[in-house]
This record gives C-alpha cells, sequence and structure tokens, in this order.
C-alpha cells in the first residue's frame, strides 16, 4: 500500500493549530493576554523562518496545558476544533485527502503539533487515529505536566518517528520511495527529502526556494 503523509498547520489547515489554540485561551481567559500575546507572536514568528529550536517550540506549547487533565480540558477542545479549526479545514483540503484515500493509498497526518489537540483535527478528515504521529506530551497523575515526551515530531524528528511508526505498523522503510509527502513549511525539509514524492503547498519563502531548485512542484489549495 502506498502511503499519502500530510502535515497539518499551513498545509491542509488554514493557519497554525497552536497559534490558534493560544488565541483560542487567551479570549476564554484562560491565558492573560498582556503576559502571553507577545511570546506567542515571537515563537510563531521564527518557526516561520526556522529560528526556533524542536525543544522551545514544542515546550512552549505544551506548558498551555499545564496543570489540567485530559478529560478536564476536552470541553474546551471541543468547543477549539469546532469554532477555530473546523471552519478553517477547506473543502480543497478535503478533497486532496479523499483523493489519496480513494487511490487506496494510506493516510498519514504528521505533524509538530501535540497529540492531544490534533486526534480530534484527525478525526474530521477521516485519519484514522493509529495513523496520527504527532508530539507526545507528558503526564503525571493524570494531569499534563506543561512538557514533552518522546521525539518531538519536528524537523529531523519527522523522520525519526516516521521510522519508528513504519517499523511499528510492519511497512518496509523502502515504502518511502514511493510515498507522497505535502508540506507548506521548511520545517519539513527532512522529510520532503525522505520520500519520493515530495510535493510543496502554499510555502513559506525558503521552501519555495527549495522547491524551485529541486524541481518539486508546487500547488496551492483554495482556502
Amino acid at each position: 500500500m502506498r502511503l499519502a503523509l500530510f502535515d497539518l498547520d499551513g498545509t491542509l489547515l488554514d493557519g497554525d493549530t497552536d497559534e490558534l489554540w493560544c488565541e483560542f485561551l487567551m479570549q476564554e481567559g484562560i491565558l492573560d493576554r498582556a503576559v502571553f500575546e507577545a511570546s506567542n507572536r515571537s515563537v510563531v514568528e521564527r518557526y516561520a523562518v526556522g529560528a526556533i529550536e524542536p525543544a522551545e517550540f514544542c515546550a512552549f506549547y505544551a506548558s498551555t496545558l499545564a496543570g489540567r487533565s485530559a478529560s478536564a480540558w476536552s470541553p474546551w477542545r471541543e468547543r477549539f476544533v469546532e469554532t477555530a479549526i473546523a471552519p478553517r479545514l477547506g473543502a480543497a483540503a478535503h478533497a486532496l485527502v479523499a483523493k489519496h484515500r480513494d487511490a487506496g493509498e494510506r493516510i498519514v497526518l504528521t505533524t509538530a503539533t501535540n497529540r492531544f489537540l490534533t486526534e480530534p483535527i484527525a478525526a474530521l478528515l477521516g485519519i484514522a487515529d493509529a495513523d496520527l504521529i504527532a508530539t507526545g506530551l507528558q503526564v503525571q497523575g493524570g494531569r499534563f505536566t506543561g512538557a514533552n515526551e518522546g521525539v518531538l515530531n519536528m524537523r529531523d524528528g519527522k523522520v525519526l518517528r516516521l521510522a519508528a511508526w513504519l517499523k511499528a505498523q510492519g511497512i518496509e522503510a523502502t515504502s518511502l520511495a514511493d510515498a507522497t509527502f505535502y508540506s507548506d513549511s521548511s520545517n519539513d525539509l527532512p522529510l520532503l527529502c525522505a520520500v519520493g514524492h515530495p510535493i510543496v503547498v502554499d510555502p513559506d519563502q525558503r521552501l519555495r526556494g527549495e522547491a524551485g531548485q529541486r524541481g518539486w512542484p508546487v500547488i496551492g489549495l483554495p482556502r
């Protein structure tokens, strides 16, 4: 079975899940806008140009969940996905995923965003939980600690996590030669280089340049 791999934020989703989550929490009064907004903007801007390390990026967003359990967060997550995420998963994104599914390919969503936020988003796209590769969150005493665990699913970590996923699924690593991967971000260059069919979607400036040099196809999705 061929694999079709998708990044989420800026690729299938018109926007960034972590950034939108922070805005949602500020609107809800859970995060103090006066304290948090500037830090969030800094992380977003540095991520866009590849100037932030995965550990800092993932820990910053993991910290927003600290102190509560998954069940305690669930009502907020449900409202967040319904109001801020679902409207940003356009018909073109759903159609692109469906095209590969209809072709008999296995759909994998691979994202630097944490698993807690992305599980319901994968479900909206009809992607099985087993086929979601996302950054892990540390839990102690039933509550999120605000830290991450495991290999962070960002940059080179996406390649490592995918390799572990392939092994767990009993899929040969050589299958990547026939795999397609869609991404908008230069942060995903390691995984784009690891597959046989990289496709660039509404790319950032650096990735557009790389795509031009490497002859990768560039597409846009109506948002």
